[in-house]
Formats: structure tokens, C-alpha cells, sequence
């Protein structure tokens, strides 16, 4: 459900506390109307603990505690609000860094100081800021959800004042104004088909365990698409070997000191989407730091301006209250969901899942729900999917085009990729992005194992790239892929016989696949020029890789065969740092194509041209 007013004045109706057990309280609701996930407050002295209803049974009702719950006993009143868990949508959460109930922490600092007392509840969004509102819808006009009043300025972007989601029906706009006004100033009203008037204002609530395409669909005012298009992560495994659909899903699991916070931050600074919104669902405090503090002070090679000017991070570290931690990613899902009912191409991080499940474990214990495996809920796989689901692309309202790509980092303890949360992630995403401790030890970065790693969008998106990146594209990212898989294979049994025990060929083979792997697959994150790499260039170095693989050399032992590939790897690396207007760029390119022409093997043709020239 949803609901437009601000934040409850009063309560809706109260009920008692019967029991306490940590962060879940138990309270007597008896006749007292009460649904789950209905927000409630804890009146503990002159504080309001904010809870949220996770169960009803019969006369009772289990609420979650977002605080610390000392002081907290039986007896104690509970305010219910009647409204679900929900935020506030409207201009000015761009570049704001919230905790994980949308409250703005760098307010909360300035209010309270860094060490906050419990119960303080902040206005998610600057209610004395004035924006310039300009309509372009008319009076008179029939309207849906979803659909544009008109627009005011929030950064690089257009931000839409749109008919809210929770209206079910057409409506008509019989009042709007344009002029700079507040969040809370009506500048709007309609018209129900019942004569019900409501104004409106530039914010409005939602609920953030509710897609809020869902209430689109059933209206058949909005349509959920197919995912036909890539996003340009300008990772060249990625983009290459590994493809992200536009609107599509994947992961990121890895162990500790894999380089997860490096890759996620190259994905969000260089990909083709509009907007990032970062969830950081239980990271340690130290990493959310570094990247409150690296967003801002980071170019957006997009606009110019800072990367925080079309961001949004919404943290809960170890730190603070697991409950928070579990509600964050459905905060950051539902503003993305917001922002692509705009039309706009949404990146969203979570990092990490997993920190996000220990949370639900956590409370399904203190619950004594039935638990699954390795203690876990035994819904932990449909809590996934359903997270992952609100990714998507779709048509708007309004007739856009708009989109949510969903990344999740996923920490398996030991890098063990068999544990529940891995599994149950790697069941319902399309790309699976495996980071290893073995590679990342090697500096091989990004330590994106190709070997255990797959895409399954690489055949949805053929005719993408068969139009784009030319027919035979498709066809060569196999053979190439297929390639590392047989170096492998190779590298393995000269661990067991050593390099006398393959012959000149499987040797050769194993050096062509190190070469992909060194020049292709790995990717300098800290270099100006090679961190990020455009599809023209991927397609370009991608292509001239392969002709160097195809190509048959005179080799005659393994010492020449080493010698040429460990040149042609450091020329091929040189290449990557140099930019394509510099005449290194060009130098490097020819030296590299010279040094395999002087090793081609010797055939008829070039017999006959030895000949002619004799």
C-alpha cells in the first residue's frame, strides 16, 4: 500500500509491550487493527524507537526495533501509524548519503553531532529548499500514475513531478502553477473519477516492500520489456567476455581482498546509465567511508562534475542496527524504481547480500522461525529473488524508456561459492562475475575468474551485437573463451610433466591463452587510459588479439616461442596505456603487428615472395 502524506503526526492507535528479545518486541494488539510491515513507535521516556511489524499471530504481533532496544520492558506503549514502511520521493536525494530508513546522515551529523541519541528522525528531503517547477501538462487533461505534471532542475537532470503511483485510476487535472516552490507546497490538484479532489506536491510516499511498477502493471499503464541492449561497463571482461544487460541482473562474489570496492567503483563511474545508486547493506564501516569520501572528490566522466552529482548512497555498516541493515536495499531498490519511472537508465549496487541475509537470519532466530540451511530462513531464496526481480527495463507512463540493472556483491565466507546465499543469487541472476583469491594474489586485476564465470546474456543480446560489434562477434568471444578453458587444461598437465611433457603446439596454445589473459582480461584500474576502455577500442584490440591467436608461428623450441610472447605482451600492455591520439598509440600498434609478421610461419606464399625477391 501506499500513501501520500508526510510522516504521521499522531498515532492511528496504541498497543502494549508483552515481550522484549533484543532488537524484536512483542506487543499486544488485541482488537487493534495492525498489517505487516506497518511502521510503529516505541515510547520508551521521551524517546520514539521506530519498529516495524514483521508477524501477527492472533492476539499478537512481533514488531523489529531499527534502534537499540535497552530500557525497552514490558508494559511499555507502542504507537501504531497505520502507514507501511515507506519514503519520501521527490527532488533533492541526488548526491545524498542516507542510512538504510532514508534519513540523511550528513543532517543527522549536523543536528546531533557523530554520536547519535536513539529516536531522532530527520526529514529525508531539504523541506526549506525552493525549486523552479515547470508544468507541461493542462488543465483539463486526463491523467494516470505515473505520468508528468511537469519538471524542476535536480543536477545534470530532469526531475518529473508525476501523478502518484498510487492513484488507480485516470484522473483529471483541473489545477497546476508553475513558479518555485518547496516540497510541501501544492502545486497541482485532480480530480477523481468519484469528484474526490487531492492536491499535490512535489513529494510523494511509497512503500519500499512494494515494487512500485506493480502497481503500474495491474493498470496497464506501464509494461515491463525485454532487455535487448548491453550497458558499457568499459571492463573489457565484462563488456567482451561477460555482458550485463541494460535493465538485466548480476553478481559479484568474492572473498576478502578480492577487489570487489575497486570493480564496483569502476563499473559505477564508467558505465552507460544515468544514475548510481550504492547500498552498502552491512559493509564495514571503513569501506562505506572511503566511498562517502571517494564519490565526491571523483570526475564524472559523463558531465565533468563530481560522480556524486548523480548518486546516491543509502548506508547501513556492521555497525549500526540490523534491522536497518535488512531494510536498506529495498530503500535504495525503491528510489531506483522512482528514478526509472522517469526514464531513466538506473544503476544499483548492493554490497553486500550477504550481510543483507545474516540480517534476516538474525531476526528469523530471534523469530524461532523453522530455520534452512546453514541457519538461514527458509525463505531465503524467494527474499533473493524477489530483491533481484525489481531490476528490469520497462515503458513508462509517459512512454519512456527507463531502467534498474541491479549488481550485488556477495561476500561467501572463505570464498566458498557453495553456501546458501551464493547459490541462491547465482539461481536468479544472469551474470555471474566470480572473483578469485588465486588471481587477485597474482595482481591479476580485475580478478574476475573467467573460467568459473558465464553470462547468459551473451546469446540474448547477439542481434545487439551481431548489428553493433559486427556478425562474427559472437562466434569469436566463444572461440576465445573457449581458448582460456584449453590453456588451462594445458597449464595443468605441465604442472604434473613439466614443460618437456606437451608438445611445441599445446605449448604454444597455453602461451596464446596467457597472452588473452594478460593483455585482454586484466585491466589497471589506477592507469588514466587503460581503467576505462570504449566499445570502439575493446572491438579494435579485441580483433587484432585475434589475429595475433590465429596466427601460425615458425617456432622451433620453446624458448623462441616464450620469448616472442613475452615481447609481444609487454609491447600489447603499453599499447593499453597509450591513448588513441598519441603517436605511441600508433607505434605500438605497428611494432606489435611487425614482431608477428618477422615469426608467421613459413608458407608457399611467402616462399614465393622469397623466391621472387631472390
Amino acid at each position: 500500500m501506499s500513501n501520500n502524506s508526510s510522516s504521521p503526526e499522531g498515532a492511528l492507535s496504541r498497543a502494549p509491550v508483552i515481550g522484549v528479545q533484543e532488537s524484536l518486541v512483542t506487543i499486544d494488539v488485541g482488537q487493534v487493527p495492525v498489517m505487516k510491515n506497518e511502521v510503529g513507535y516505541i515510547l520508551v521516556g521521551e524517546e520514539r524507537l521506530k519498529a516495524e511489524v514483521l508477524r501477527v499471530q492472533g492476539d499478537s504481533a512481533d514488531m523489529q526495533v531499527f534502534e537499540d532496544t535497552s530500557g525497552v520492558k514490558v508494559g511499555d506503549e507502542v504507537e501504531l501509524t497505520g502507514e507501511m514502511l515507506s519514503v519520501t520521493l521527490g527532488p533533492g536525494m541526488l548526491g545524498q548519503v542516507f542510512d538504510g530508513l532514508q534519513m540523511p546522515l550528513t543532517v543527522l551529523a549536523e543536528s546531533h553531532g557523530f554520536f547519535l541519541p536513539r529516536g531522532v528522525e530527520v526529514n529525508a528531503l531539504d523541506h526549506a529548499k525552493k525549486w523552479k517547477f515547470q508544468p507541461t501538462a493542462a488543465v483539463g487533461e486526463k491523467l494516470v500514475a505515473g505520468q508528468s505534471l511537469g519538471s524542476v532542475a535536480e543536477g545534470p537532470f530532469e526531475h518529473k513531478i508525476m501523478v502518484p503511483f498510487d492513484e488507480l485510476e485516470p484522473v483529471e487535472l483541473t489545477w497546476i502553477r508553475a513558479g518555485n516552490f518547496t516540497v510541501d507546497e501544492p502545486l497541482a490538484r485532480i480530480e477523481r473519477a468519484d469528484g474526490q479532489l487531492r492536491e499535490l506536491t512535489m513529494k510523494q510516499r511509497w512503500a519500499v516492500r512494494e515494487p512500485i511498477p506493480r502497481a503500474l502493471f495491474s493498470q496497464h499503464i506501464a509494461e515491463r520489456l525485454y532487455p535487448m541492449e548491453p550497458i558499457t561497463t568499459t571492463q573489457r571482461i565484462i563488456d567482451t567476455f561477460l555482458p550485463i544487460a541494460r535493465g538485466g541482473t548480476g553478481c559479484i562474489p568474492g572473498p576478502f581482498g578480492a577487489g570487489k570496492t575497486v570493480l564496483q567503483s569502476c563499473i559505477a563511474r564508467h558505465s552507460t546509465i544515468d544514475i548510481v545508486i550504492i547500498i552498502a547493506c552491512g559493509e564495514r564501516a571503513g569501506e562505506v567511508v572511503e566511498t562517502i569520501k571517494e564519490y565526491p572528490e571523483t570526475e564524472d566522466p559523463r558531465t565533468g562534475g563530481s560522480l556524486m552529482d548523480r548518486t546516491i548512497i543509502v548506508c547501513n555498516t556492521s555497525s549500526m542496527p540490523v534491522a536497518a541493515r535488512e531494510s536498506s536495499i529495498y530503500t535504495g531498490l525503491t528510489m531506483a524504481e522512482y528514478y526509472r519511472q522517469m526514464g531513466y537508465h538506473v544503476l544499483c549496487i548492493a554490497d553486500s547480500t550477504s550481510r543483507w541475509a545474516q540480517a534476516m537470519r538474525e531476526t528469523s532466530g530471534r523469530m524461532e522461525e523453522i530455520p534452512g540451511e546453514e541457519a538461514f530462513p527458509a525463505y531465503l531464496d524467494s527474499s533473493i529473488r524477489n530483491v533481484y526481480e525489481r531490476a528490469g527495463l520497462m515503458r513508462t507512463s509517459d512512454g519512456d524508456i527507463g531502467s534498474v540493472t541491479l549488481i550485488g556483491t556477495v561476500s561467501p565466507a572463505g570464498g566458498n561459492f557453495e553456501e546458501p546465499v551464493t547459490q541462491a543469487t547465482l539461481s536468479t541472476v544472469k551474470t555471474f562475475l566470480g572473483l578469485s583469491s588465486e588471481r587477485a594474489y597474482r595482481r591479476f586485476y580485475p580478478a574476475i575468474d573467467p573460467l568459473i564465470s558465464w553470462s547468459r546474456y551473451l546469446g540474448q543480446l547477439e542481434g545487439w551485437f551481431n548489428e553493433n560489434m559486427g556478425q562474427d562477434w559472437v562466434a569469436m568471444v566463444k572461440e576465445l573463451h573457449e581458448l582460456l578453458f584449453e590453456g588451462d587444461s594445458i597449464y595443468r598437465m605441465m604442472q604434473v610433466t613439466g614443460e618437456e611433457g606437451i608438445s611445441l603446439e599445446d605449448y604454444v596454445k597455453w602461451q596464446k591463452s596467457v597472452l588473452l589473459d594478460m593483455v585482454f582480461l586484466q585491466q589497471d584500474a589506477f592507469d588514466e587510459v587503460d581503467a576505462s576502455m570504449s566499445r570502439q577500442r575493446q572491438a579494435e584490440s579485441f580483433r587484432f588479439l585475434k589475429y595475433l591467436i590465429d596466427t601460425t608461428y615458425d617456432f622451433t623450441d620453446r624458448e623462441s616461442a616464450r620469448d616472442f610472447f613475452t615481447q609481444v605482451t609487454s609491447l600489447y600492455k603499453n599499447w593499453n596505456y597509450s591513448a588513441p591520439d598519441t603517436p605511441a598509440y600508433q607505434r605500438y600498434h605497428q611494432e606489435i603487428g611487425a614482431l608477428a609478421d618477422k615469426h608467421k610461419a613459413f608458407t608457399e606464399s611467402r616462399s614465393a615472395e622469397r623466391v621472387a625477391r631472390s
